[in-house]
């Protein structure tokens, strides 16, 4: 059971944290709603200790140990810790989910850039589409279906993302955008890392982000209306917000280097209310052929793992050669440290 002031602190942590979900989450059945909540505080909580900290590497190692922890019903003692542990055992989470989102991370604590678009929808996948199939999981929905298009709109959200944060992942010198693109643009990256500008071409490959967030948009909606009925409206919210920010980005240009394109209270109402209309047309549309698609190539091993809740061998080794990577730099780093 999780206590309810370990919820209490999830959901505060959420309201202040990101705004965007924590909309959309209003809209859930209270059944889904705490585990999402618990499950969104603790991604979110790893993802900004990896992001923000001065010891990336660190983090992602620490982060490992408490998947451990929380898998052998002995979590860290935090309210995070204790309520992700409270959902792995009521919800018979699999492990290799929250993994795949560790090793996203581990690619980020790497510097880790990527050559093609595949290669980001391979990190979106690890970083956000596994937060879709979890979110199903805790609908206890295991239709492959449903999980593919839950995965379209996890990848379809980071690409967003990534499209908006263009010049803010610049200066913390980040770089999510494919090197190919940059090599047709005749753009060094290291020049955009050090002197981010909104030129032409970087607000082309914004628009091209966008535009392939948009073809995922499309197709995930085909799988809402396999989510339970009460569930479907908070999902349809977090489409639509998610969009929105897009749509947004649009409006000023696809320029996400000298600006940062915001979503506003009144936005997420309406778009809020335009979710529950759409909800209500699921009841009685016929279901898309769209929800016959395959997954994505990306996330094809996110929809079988959530599907049959067993580990993957595969999966595992590629996660462990990662860490070993961290692993080998922490120490290369300490002993530094104690030569200097």
């Amino acid at each position: 059971m999780i206590s309810e002031s370990d919820l209490a602190h999830c959901r505060a942590a959420i309201r202040t944290g990101s705004l965007s979900f924590h909309a959309a989450s209003r809209m859930l059945p209270a059944t889904v709603r705490d585990a999402a909540l618990v499950l969104y505080a603790f991604c979110r909580l790893a993802d900004d200790e990896v992001d923000e900290g001065s010891d990336k590497a660190g983090a992602v190692l620490t982060l490992r140990d408490r998947l451990e922890l929380a898998y052998a019903g002995r979590p860290r003692n935090a309210p995070e810790d204790r309520a992700f542990a409270g959902i792995v055992e009521e919800f018979d989470m699999p492990r290799t989910l929250p993994e795949a989102l560790l090793e996203g991370l581990a690619w980020d604590a790497t510097g880790r850039r990527y050559a093609t678009l595949s290669g980001v929808r391979d990190y979106s996948a690890r970083v956000a589409a596994t937060v879709g199939a979890m979110m199903c999981v805790l609908m206890r929905v295991r239709d492959p279906r449903a999980l593919a298009r839950a995965c379209d709109l996890g990848v379809a959200m980071q690409l967003t993302n990534i499209a908006r944060d263009v010049g803010e992942d610049a200066h913390a010198g980040r770089l999510y955008l494919p090197l190919d693109w940059l090599d047709q643009a005749g753009i060094d990256p290291e020049t955009l890392l050090h002197q981010p500008s909104p030129s032409p071409e970087i607000r082309r490959m914004v628009a091209r982000l966008l535009s392939e967030a948009d073809r995922l948009y499309a197709r995930s909606e085909a799988g809402i209306a396999l989510l339970p009925r009460n569930a479907r409206m908070g999902i349809w919210a977090a489409r639509r917000i998610y969009a929105g920010i897009g749509t947004n980005l649009r409006r000023q240009g696809c320029d996400s280097v000298s600006k940062r394109a915001h979503t506003s209270a009144s936005q997420k109402l309406r778009w809020m209310a335009q979710a529950s209309l759409r909800a209500l047309g699921d009841s009685v549309m016929p279901h898309s052929a769209v929800i016959y698609a395959p997954p994505l190539h990306e996330t094809a091993f996110l929809v079988e793992a959530a599907g049959r809740a067993l580990p993957d061998p595969g999966r595992t080794h590629a996660l462990l050669d990662v860490l070993a990577e961290l692993t080998a730099r922490e120490r290369s780093l300490g002993t530094r440290g104690q030569g200097a």
